[in-house]
């Protein structure tokens, strides 16, 4: 091939990486930063991967019934809210063990979802409307790229509101006091315990609206596997980006674009190792915790009434 017809075909891979980044990085970014701001209140969510399914189930069922999408994301991030909010309930009690709690909510929302949701399997929801960014180009690629889920902006907004009001607000210097020291928090006179409850429900409100894009983004539907574990890799991308929202946020990016590595290959003409392509989001997921846990690098930024940062 020329070095001109290479030049294409590294310009339409990046395309494809960029366009399916865009995508792909939505319920990343919903459940990160509502698992970052639990985390930021000294709880630890792993429940996310059956808040996730649950909310797409609900978002799906509510926007085919409604005929509204929009009533379709609020219905998964009520789910979510509720979810939230159990587990955020349960772990306010007595040596109950947070880590513990979110692996029986995870399987308890997926077990859910799986039995609510079976009679779902084959219409097609109304979906979520697109902004078409690329408008502006006459190439198909780069239109199709810039073809991005009105979610995305609504998220990365909120990152950087979140940015900003963990380190100006009076909430969310507050919310930073009870995860970091609740005894402290005690004494000037918050309420660690409803403030984790809270945080841990708004956490699961935007976990479930994560999992509305899933259904009602692409395609549209709803099925089983729709999730393929990225509640559980949210988790790790909150400890990668140090609990910063931004960070999060272009850590989702991240995981998108590798999540759109094998169907970018493929639009490509390359299928040979299509499925170990697809493996990419989880590779990456076990290199970045690797990488956190080195010997010798603490987890800086992590809240000090985390369960990870307890001995």
């Amino acid at each position: 091939m020329s070095e001109a017809g290479d030049g294409l075909a590294l310009g339409s891979l990046l395309l494809a990486l960029l366009g399916g980044a865009l995508r792909v990085s939505t319920p990343f970014l919903f459940v990160s930063l509502g698992e970052c701001i639990t985390e930021k209140s000294g709880r630890i969510n792993l429940g996310l991967e059956g808040i996730l399914v649950l909310g797409a189930m609900c978002g799906y069922g509510a926007s085919l019934l409604s005929g509204s999408p929009w009533l379709g994301v609020l219905a998964a991030g009520l789910s979510g809210l509720l979810m939230g909010l159990l587990h955020g309930l349960l772990c306010s009690l007595r040596k109950v063990n947070d880590i513990a709690v979110g692996i029986a909510l995870m399987l308890f929302g997926t077990g859910l979802a799986f039995f609510l949701g079976k009679p779902l399997i084959q219409p097609q929801a109304p979906m979520l409307p697109a902004l078409e960014l690329g408008a502006w180009s006459d190439n198909a690629q780069v239109q199709s790229a810039l073809r991005i889920n009105v979610l995305l902006p609504l998220g990365l907004a909120l990152a950087l509101a979140l940015r900003w009001g963990f380190s100006n607000s009076r909430w969310g210097l507050a919310l930073r006091l009870v995860g970091d020291n609740a005894a402290a928090a005690r004494a000037l006179g918050y309420a660690v315990v409803p403030m984790r409850v809270g945080a841990t429900a708004i956490g699961g409100f935007l976990a479930g609206i994560g999992g509305a894009f899933l259904s009602l983004h692409y395609p549209g539907s709803w099925n089983e596997g729709l999730s393929s574990g990225q509640g559980l890799m949210a988790v790790a991308l909150v400890i990668f980006a140090r609990w910063d929202p931004l960070r999060c946020a272009l850590a989702a990016l991240l995981f998108g674009a590798a999540g759109a590595l094998g169907p970018a290959l493929q639009s490509q003409g390359v299928t040979a190792g299509y499925y170990l392509f697809n493996a990419a989001p989880y590779v990456l997921t076990l290199a970045l915790m690797a990488a956190s846990w080195a010997p010798g690098r603490s987890l800086a930024g992590a809240p000090g009434e985390l369960s990870l940062t307890q001995r």
